[in-house]
């Protein structure tokens, strides 16, 4: 992180797969690929005068080690883990010990698809899900924490 102290710094961290955008399920997940994804936040933050962070890992320990050293460094999270979604305990601990906001988001709507995607043991400790908008789910997520973080830097 490079950038000034009231630089609204957010970490945008990707679960297991999401590697695989754009040639994994496109009829589901679309064609847009992860770097895609990046380069696109990336512009838009600068527009919105944050600096964000972009990880992806595989690796439930990679995601909980992430969350923990967020503290102290940013003030958003921006998660998609995945399937991990709902699974991972250990990952909904992590954000609710941070207690950094975090917005779930999915590519698909995870609430029209296979009954066993239908719940996010994260959700209870996220801020919001968004779910369902493609690769604009992260924009949209991004829009918020611009939003709000702006308001609490004031």
């Amino acid at each position: 992180m490079k950038g000034e102290v009231n630089t609204l710094h957010i970490l945008v961290l990707n679960g297991p797969n999401l590697n695989l955008l754009g040639t994994r399920n496109p009829e589901v997940y679309g064609t847009t690929t992860l770097p895609d994804i990046q380069r696109q936040m990336q512009e838009r933050a600068e527009a919105l005068g944050c600096e964000l962070d972009f990880m992806q890992s595989n690796h439930e320990g990679a995601l909980i080690d992430a969350i923990h050293n967020a503290r102290g460094k940013y003030q958003y999270l921006i998660l998609n883990a995945g399937a991990y979604t709902h699974t991972s305990y250990a990952i909904r601990d992590a954000i609710e010990a941070v207690e950094i906001p975090t917005i779930e988001i999915h590519l698909s709507n995870i609430h029209a698809r296979e009954a066993f995607r239908h719940e996010s043991v994260l959700a209870p400790v996220c801020v919001g899900q968004i779910c369902g908008f493609g690769a604009m789910s992260y924009m949209l997520a991004l829009q918020y924490a611009a939003e709000m973080g702006q308001q609490h830097h004031e």
